[in-house]
C-alpha cells in the first residue's frame, strides 16, 4: 500500500504550528515505510510557500528542507492528466484546485491514503482515502500502512 502526504503533515514536522503537532508529525513520519510514501510536487511547492512565508525561513534554507524531504521519498510530479482530474474534482466535489491536484497526483500514483489534517478525513476517490493521522490515527488502513 502507497500513501501521500499534504503539505500540512510536512509542514508541522518542520515545525509550523504547536509543537505537540510538531512531535506527532515527526512520529508519524518516523514511522511511515519510505518507499511507500509519495510526496506530490505540488506539495513541496506549498511547503516552499509556508516555509518562506508564514515561517519566514531564509529561501536556502527552505531549498535545503525541500531536498532533504525529496531526499528520504519519492517526488511524483503533476501531470496535464492529473490536473484535468483535479479539475473536475474540483468542480464536482467543491476541493480547492491545488488540494485537488494533490489528490489526484496520489490516485494517478496508486496511493491508497492521502494523509492530511485539512482534507474531509474518510473522503474517498479513486481508490484514494484521506485519513487525519491527528484525529484518526487508528485508521484501519493507516494502521496496515504503518505496520509493513
Amino acid at each position: 500500500m502507497r500513501a501521500a502526504l499534504d503539505t500540512n503533515i510536512l509542514a508541522y514536522a518542520e515545525g509550523v504550528g504547536d509543537e505537540a503537532r510538531q512531535r506527532m508529525a515527526l512520529a508519524l513520519i518516523e514511522r511511515l515505510p519510505e518507499q511507500r510514501v509519495v510526496l506530490p510536487a505540488q506539495v513541496l511547492g506549498e511547503l516552499y510557500r509556508v516555509l518562506a512565508g508564514e515561517a519566514r525561513r531564509a529561501p536556502a534554507a527552505v531549498r535545503d528542507a525541500l531536498l532533504g524531504w525529496a531526499d528520504g521519498f519519492e517526488v511524483a510530479d503533476s501531470t496535464w492528466t492529473a490536473f484535468q482530474a483535479a479539475v473536475d474534482l474540483s468542480v464536482d466535489h467543491g476541493l480547492q484546485i491545488w488540494d485537488a491536484l494533490i489528490l489526484s497526483v496520489a490516485a494517478e500514483n496508486r496511493c491508497r491514503l492521502l494523509l492530511s489534517a485539512d482534507l474531509q478525513s474518510g473522503f474517498t476517490w479513486r481508490g484514494v482515502t484521506v485519513v487525519d493521522p491527528f484525529v484518526d490515527p487508528g485508521n484501519r488502513l493507516l494502521a496496515s500502512l504503518l505496520e509493513q
